[in-house]
């Protein structure tokens, strides 16, 4: 079992469904004076947040996370959830007089989404020394900006090995934040538009990104995932899912897997793969965070899918 430091947004997901599409809403003459409502089909509040369904996930591998979050007085169910799965709350900071962050997830039948996101206590900086010592590597996800600017040259004076995945926060981060942030890690996280607004941002492109980040990833949901280094690029096909109910999550799930493929010492392809194989399950259930396998379900699915034994 190693130790991951995991940071990011914990969260109550309020997770709806809507059974049209949302693209048969908008008319394009119409789009300066949006006035929308949608009748949704199911409503469900779950545990989310970034940290959390990382550290979820990570349980489920056998790992163990150590978050790095806020949270507010409203917490103590999410804790208890989190101890029954196998994930230690206790470096978790709690905010008086704040509610934990809380995310709007709004998905149509093609999985389309549109997402709102109140910080709550999840603003708030966690401004305590972070212990690295015995620590195998951390991941910075997307959260409070103060932490996701103040960690990563932290864990580069402690000599821990740190990745970075800036999502939904890219385009709260200045330039200079993201350049530093991504310069040093060991592994960038984007989706293919995440990648696209980290350019604009940044002004590097693919080439200039490897020159400051060995390795890149980009998931592209359903298509799958890219890995590439300054060695070469690999194309890693998506894991099937038996039935998709709820894509939320997803990407989450794959960085766990991705971690679990680096402490396995599989090839980086491998790790994409393992990523994808974890990505599968947590589409096929409802929230980010009620997906179960045991180690062996999970090793005999990546072989049938990928072709390969995963040494678990």
């Amino acid at each position: 079992m190693s130790k991951v430091i995991t940071s990011g947004s914990v969260a109550y997901d309020r997770i709806m469904d809507y059974g049209g599409l949302f693209a048969d809403s908008f008319v394009p003459d119409k789009i300066h004076n949006i006035n929308l409502s949608f009748k949704v089909d199911k409503l469900s509040v779950e545990f989310g947040g970034t940290a959390g369904n990382v550290a979820y996930s990570l349980a489920l591998l056998g790992e163990q996370a150590e978050i790095i979050a806020t949270v507010g007085a409203d917490f103590g169910s999410y804790r208890a959830h989190m101890l029954l799965s196998g994930v230690d709350p206790t470096t978790i900071h709690e905010v008086e007089g704040e509610l934990t962050a809380s995310a709007v997830l709004f998905t149509d039948r093609a999985d389309n989404q549109i997402a709102a996101y109140h910080p709550g206590a999840g603003g708030h900086a966690y401004d305590t020394p972070v212990n690295t010592d015995g620590r195998a590597l951390a991941i910075v996800s997307p959260g409070c900006e103060a932490d996701m600017m103040s960690l990563p040259p932290y864990y580069r004076r402690r000599g821990l090995r740190y990745l970075y995945d800036p999502g939904q926060q890219i385009t709260a981060l200045t330039p200079e934040a993201l350049k530093d942030a991504i310069t040093g890690a060991h592994v960038l996280f984007a989706s293919d538009y995440e990648l696209g607004l980290i350019a604009q941002k940044t002004g590097w492109a693919e080439g200039s990104l490897l020159q400051n980040v060995p390795t890149v990833v980009v998931t592209y949901g359903v298509e799958g995932s890219r890995v590439v280094t300054r060695e070469g690029d690999w194309r890693v096909a998506s894991t099937p899912a038996k039935t998709v109910i709820d894509p939320t999550g997803a990407g989450d799930a794959y960085r766990a897997g991705f971690i679990k493929g680096i402490f396995l010492g599989l090839p980086l392809q491998s790790c994409g793969r393992l990523g994808s194989t974890v990505a599968a399950y947590a589409v096929e259930t409802y929230g980010t965070q009620t997906h179960k396998f045991t180690l062996q379900e999970l090793a005999d699915r990546y072989q049938k899918t990928h072709g390969e034994k995963l040494p678990v």
